[in-house]
């Protein structure tokens, strides 16, 4: 009980000291000098009328949704004598594993830089500011010649090194399981079963209604679709984040979803906010980096070349090098099991005082990585907005999916669960893609990395980012890859090559349509 309290007040005071140097204190402090000027703040009871009039006012919701927001982030409660690496990850052999990948990423960047003499970073000549200060709006028509330039990694490498993880304390003698023998990931982590799935993901149980289903044509509007429309937009109107998480697990109506998300994550552009990512905008006109090249080979790659997403070319550019810039990603390693690349300014290498990150924020772009912003070009239409949205999305979710941890949503669990509710429950199949060296997860794990973004079609997509939202996990696109495969369990029993299960796999997926998202796997 004491231990409970004790780590009780240990969050709260974290909480405390990170809102102390937010915005939003700023303007709480502001608000409560000025209420002091109203007649009905009476000095006898100060501390209960301004509550009070924060209450009345709007200002005490905002700073719920606010500390609401901080608990979504905050990391898994940990002894308060352990030492800060145990908070970005508490298994030494994931570290050590983290850290070896780190060094593999950074070898073939400086490989790159070497082998093109490009420098890690350099300013632009006026020039060249003011050119594309002009075109930022129109980055997509250029053409730069990035035939040179290859993507540090790509998801195939980051799996074969998941599948060489090893736990040295776990005894691999004569006692294996069954798990073990047939799957690729060979670490002993926790993951949920079906019961505990159906308990955790209950919202989604065949009686519960859900936009993607309840709202297609064959069902009348007034049996479910109007009443949820009228709740989200009640939702909103009280401007809960909490009731705005549970809400959208059965779905977010399209024209709501927007605002639904910003208020979960909670995101309200401010000007301070516009004013920030015009700094950012302006570091990016005034230095050229390394990774700008690999942003631009990377969608050129992907979203250029996808149906869907190939219009908004001109918003992935400028988020993606916005988000390179920002110094305030670097907060997310306090719980990531990653740590920020470090560069030497020229001739001063190995000396601390000379260290700089890169690039400023902390993170490499690989094969695929613009398909994570994506997706939210079809909700938000102002560069701010969606880039403040992006960030919050990757800061709280899409990091662990490319690095190596314990985490519950993180990609090697991911991949066990996965691994797990085909072995458990498609015993059969299983064994058989297996057997003609077609592992399920070498098809489904690109899906997963991507979290199905170029995958699935859009509206499909944001329903399924709903849930991960709505749930705070990333573990439903695990148990969706499952589904996809029990969907097409008859069809993967014929195949004979890992080519014609991918194939098969790829095309099961664009044949998916909404009713799926009942997810054949729980229910």
């Amino acid at each position: 009980m004491l231990q409970e309290e004790s780590d009780l007040s240990l969050v709260i005071a974290q909480i405390v000291q990170k809102l102390r140097g937010s915005n939003l204190y700023a303007q709480l402090e502001r608000q409560a000098w000025a209420c002091l000027q109203r007649p009905e703040i009476k000095l006898e009871s100060l501390k209960e009328d301004i509550k009070e009039f924060f209450k009345i006012s709007g200002w005490e919701k905002k700073l719920q949704n606010a500390v609401y927001s901080e608990l979504s982030v905050f990391p898994l409660p940990s002894h308060p004598a352990a030492p800060p690496e145990h908070l970005k990850e508490p298994l030494v052999y994931m570290r050590k594993a983290q850290g070896s990948w780190e060094k593999r990423i950074l070898k073939s960047l400086n490989s790159m830089c070497t082998e093109l003499s490009i420098p890690l970073a350099r300013k632009r000549p006026v020039g060249e500011q003011k050119e594309l200060l002009n075109k930022w709006n129109e980055m997509g028509t250029d053409e730069p010649d990035l035939s040179l330039f290859r993507p540090v990694y790509a998801p195939k490498d980051f799996l074969e090194v998941l599948i060489n993880l090893r736990n040295p304390n776990y005894e691999n003698g004569d006692s294996l399981s069954f798990r073990t023998h047939l799957g690729l990931i060979q670490v002993p982590l926790k993951v949920k079963d079906i019961p505990e799935l159906k308990e955790f993901f209950v919202e989604l149980g065949l009686t519960t209604g859900q936009l993607g289903i309840d709202d297609s044509t064959q069902v009348p509007p007034e049996l479910f679709e109007n009443e949820h429309v009228r709740i989200g937009q009640k939702v909103l109107a009280e401007q809960d984040g909490a009731a705005a998480q549970q809400y959208i697990r059965q779905g977010s109506p399209t024209a709501l979803r927007a605002d639904l998300w910003a208020l979960i994550l909670n995101i309200s552009s401010q000007p301070e906010d516009i004013l920030y990512y015009e700094q950012l905008k302006t570091n990016v006109i005034q230095h050229d980096l390394l990774v700008d090249s690999l942003i631009y080979k990377d969608v050129k790659l992907t979203a250029s070349n996808d149906d869907y997403y190939f219009v908004f070319e001109d918003y992935l550019y400028q988020v993606l090098l916005c988000f390179s810039r920002d110094t305030s990603v670097l907060g997310h390693f306090a719980y990531n099991s990653a740590s920020p690349p470090k560069s030497y300014i020229r001739g001063k290498l190995g000396l601390e005082e000379y260290a700089v990150f890169y690039p400023p924020n902390g993170v490499i772009p690989f094969h695929g990585f613009s398909m994570y912003v994506a997706p939210l070009c079809f909700l938000y239409h102002e560069p701010s907005k969606l880039y403040q949205i992006f960030r919050e999305m990757y800061v709280r979710f899409f990091f662990r999916l490319h690095s190596i941890s314990s985490h519950p949503s993180g990609i090697v669990s991911l991949c066990l669960l996965f691994e797990t509710l085909l072995q458990t429950y498609l015993p059969q199949l299983f064994y058989h893609l297996r057997e003609i060296g077609a592992q399920p997860l070498r098809i489904s794990f690109k899906w997963m990395v991507r979290a199905f973004s170029g995958y699935l079609a859009t509206d499909q997509l944001l329903l399924l980012w709903d849930r991960i939202l709505g749930y705070n996990s990333l573990e439903i696109l695990a148990v969706l890859a499952a589904a996809v495969f029990a969907f097409r369990a008859v069809n993967l029993m014929e195949v004979t090559s890992l080519a014609a299960a991918e194939g098969r796999g790829c095309l099961c997926i664009l044949q998916l349509n909404k009713h799926q998202f009942h997810l054949k796997m729980i229910s």
